[in-house]
């Protein structure tokens, strides 16, 4: 089995714990208070924008086949992520520009910009926040919710090409080779981080 085989397996019922979450449970229904997805959008805006730099300090690390990839997922999260984030907070009436980061976002945001200091770690650390929406999104996409903006949010994170992008990181997970402990410490630690982040200030 693959570090990454072994990251999935290790994944899976921690992201099962997040679809009991109330937050993802709401989404799941479309019935999620709009103040508390208003919030969720205002931090997760002020985490998108570390997670580009995150990317871009491994891109600067990279070896010669893995930089593309990763100029093309910030790139993507920039212009792509964070556009469906402003129509969102349209939609919400969030304040992007106001918000103050909360301490699931800033201890995550540390977490992952800490761990990008060395290639393989911060590869390990970044992985949990694309498979696990992925993963949840195409979990959510087997049911989704009937009201339209929490049906496009769902939409986003269950699309292939969202899939194909989290599939590609996994392998330049195993061909950085990390220390498979490691990055299953590393990996379960992000994915705590994400279950945080669903109890939005």
């Amino acid at each position: 089995m693959s570090v990454s085989e072994e990251l999935h397996v290790i994944g899976r019922p921690l992201v099962e714990a997040q679809l009991t979450h109330p937050t993802v449970a709401g989404i799941a229904r479309g019935d999620l208070p709009e103040r508390v997805f208003r919030s969720w959008l205002e931090q997760d805006h002020l985490f998108l924008l570390d997670y580009v730099r995150v990317f871009s300090r491994l891109a600067w690390q990279a070896p010669d086949g893995h930089l593309g990839d990763l100029v093309d997922l910030a790139h993507a999260t920039f212009h792509e992520e964070l556009n469906l984030h402003r129509s969102l907070s349209a939609a919400f009436g969030a304040d992007l520009d106001g918000a103050a980061k909360g301490p699931a976002c800033a201890a995550y945001t540390t977490f992952l910009l800490d761990s990008a200091a060395v290639y393989s770690d911060g590869l390990a650390a970044l992985y949990p926040c694309m498979w696990g929406y992925s993963t949840l999104g195409g979990l959510l996409a087997e049911d989704p919710p009937e009201e339209p903006r929490y049906r496009a949010w769902v939409d986003t994170y269950a699309d292939p090409g969202f899939a194909e992008l989290t599939g590609r990181i996994a392998v330049m997970i195993d061909e950085a080779a990390p220390d498979p402990d490691r990055a299953r410490r590393l990996f379960t630690e992000g994915m705590t981080h994400e279950l945080a982040f669903w109890d939005v200030p």
